[in-house]
């Protein structure tokens, strides 16, 4: 059995350097974090989810904050067949009615530096208690 290589410590390295930017790549400054994240196979990094429902019309705006304005490693989106929220009210995808008021959930992840400000910044697209997130390793090619 191989042995892997971790690290437990650090941000990540160059992350979010613009939309499509890969977790340690290097923007600029900072050669040595550059050459700390290529010997090592993980390093640090926050995600955020964001709830969102269709109906809401957010989602342009935000990703458009998200790649324009801060320019986050990348976003996924995803729909929901089915969910509801403090209301209780239970929106679903059947086949005989389109809804388009369906779950949203949006994610990314960036340097912990980097999130924390984007969470900042998204605020005004969100209701409170709408963004969640936590810590993660990212794995590395070594």
């Amino acid at each position: 059995m191989s042995k892997r290589k971790t690290a437990d410590t650090g941000p990540v390295a160059g992350a979010g350097a613009g939309p499509g930017a890969k977790i340690g790549s290097e923007t600029g400054s900072g050669a040595d974090a550059m050459s700390d994240a290529a010997e090592t196979s993980l390093v640090w990094a926050t995600m955020v989810r964001v709830y969102l429902a269709e109906s809401d019309h957010e989602l342009k705006p935000l990703l458009k904050c998200l790649h324009d304005e801060l320019r986050v490693c990348g976003v996924t989106v995803m729909r929901g067949v089915a969910g509801f929220g403090a209301s209780g009210v239970v929106h679903s995808a059947r086949l005989v009615d389109l809804s388009t008021d369906l779950p949203l959930v949006l994610e990314f992840f960036d340097r912990p530096d980097r999130a924390r400000a984007a969470i900042e910044r998204i605020k005004e697209f969100v209701e409170p208690g709408h963004v969640v997130s936590w810590s993660v390793n990212v794995e590395l090619k070594p």
